[in-house]
């Protein structure tokens, strides 16, 4: 009897120690931790909540171990479709807007980031102020945004303007419905950008077809990448401003616009009738002669063009694939040869170190 008490009170000593133990470990770790205990279940064991913050603890070193293995490259892609994502979300004309905002780039002297550097009064006009860009070109400052994004979360990776311009119009397709495609990386920013050329070289709203077929193949495009490339206007939207001149729009078109007001009226027309969607209506409401633009609606006077168009309104797969590829094509057109090119480090002004050409 005496052995059996013995052995009993042994264990309740050693079972005494465990709780002990116990209770200071997790005193220890609630002040540690402000709480964290005190929020499991009160249903879980003492162990059970130990095994539960291990868990935890497993999980944080996982994820901290997958972002440090993440390449760089892949860094600045979500760095970057992260910002595009939520301007869209904030407001959904932007991803038309930043879809735009790559071509106008690309599309004067290459793809440099020209169309980013802002003017220096007294020493320095570039591409933003210029006829097809003024008070239209928009989303800068959602590109600024990106690349503070990708300095911030991708250290020591450089990455240039222009390849954040590519990523967002991308992501821009994506985000309204398009179809995804690779962007590579390794453009690299002009030092300068070109007004005459923003003028000169963009495709404006009253250009006939004959001068878009010249202008795309200037650029070395076909007549089937033109009218690919011409679909970006099934997203976004138009200002009044522009739709209002008899020049740059279809006689046929019903137009929301109040065409008696100002022509500094910033009221928006929308280029087809659904703006924040990437689909094929845009080719549809070509076929019904209700393109808003002059130079949409000239794609059915030919009939070389006006049967690409019956092929994109029949088949919007056949439309998002040859757009996806015009995209890509696009977005390697190279600077002019000679230009003097870098990586800016804010992509509203050349790098201070630079002597740019201007």
């Amino acid at each position: 009897m005496a052995f059996r008490l013995s052995h009993l009170s042994l264990a309740l000593s050693l079972l005494a120690l465990a709780l002990a133990g116990v209770a200071i470990y997790r005193n220890t770790y609630e002040a540690m931790n402000k709480g964290v205990l005190q929020n499991l279940s009160p249903d879980f064991g003492l162990l059970e909540s130990a095994a539960s913050i291990l868990t935890l603890n497993n999980n944080a070193e996982r994820k901290s171990d997958k972002l440090s293995q993440q390449s760089p490259e892949a860094c600045v892609f979500s760095a970057v479709q992260g910002v595009v994502n939520s301007a869209i979300d904030a407001e959904t004309r932007m991803g038309a807007s930043l879809i735009r905002l790559h071509f106008h780039d690309c599309f004067v002297d290459g793809c440099d980031g020209g169309i980013l550097l802002d003017d220096i009064p007294g020493s320095f006009t570039g591409e933003q102020n210029s006829p097809p860009n003024n008070n239209s070109a928009r989303g800068y400052e959602v590109i600024a945004q990106a690349k503070q994004r990708v300095k911030d979360t991708c250290p020591n990776t450089s990455v240039s303007c222009a390849d954040i311009l590519a990523i967002a119009a991308r992501d821009s397709v994506a985000k309204l419905g398009g179809q995804t495609y690779n962007v590579t990386l390794g453009r690299r920013d002009a030092r300068t950008a070109n007004f005459n050329g923003s003028t000169i070289q963009l495709p404006a709203p009253f250009d006939n077809l004959t001068v878009q077929i010249q202008k795309f193949d200037d650029k070395n495009f076909t007549v089937r990448e033109m009218v690919a490339l011409a679909g970006a206007h099934t997203v976004g939207f138009a200002r009044c401003a522009t739709v209002c001149v008899s020049a740059n729009v279809n006689p046929a078109a019903q137009l929301q616009c109040n065409c008696s007001a100002t022509l500094t009226d910033s009221n928006l027309q929308q280029l087809d009738t659904t703006p924040a969607v990437f689909d094929k209506v845009y080719y549809d409401d070509l076929n019904r002669n209700q393109g808003i633009m002059f130079s949409d609606q000239v794609l059915t006077g030919n009939s070389t063009t006006a049967a690409i168009v019956t092929t994109y309104s029949n088949d919007v797969n056949v439309f998002l694939g040859d757009f996806a590829a015009a995209m890509i094509k696009m977005g390697n057109l190279p600077p002019l040869a000679g230009a003097q090119l870098e990586i800016r480090d804010v992509c509203s002004r050349v790098n201070p170190s630079s002597v740019a050409s201007m």
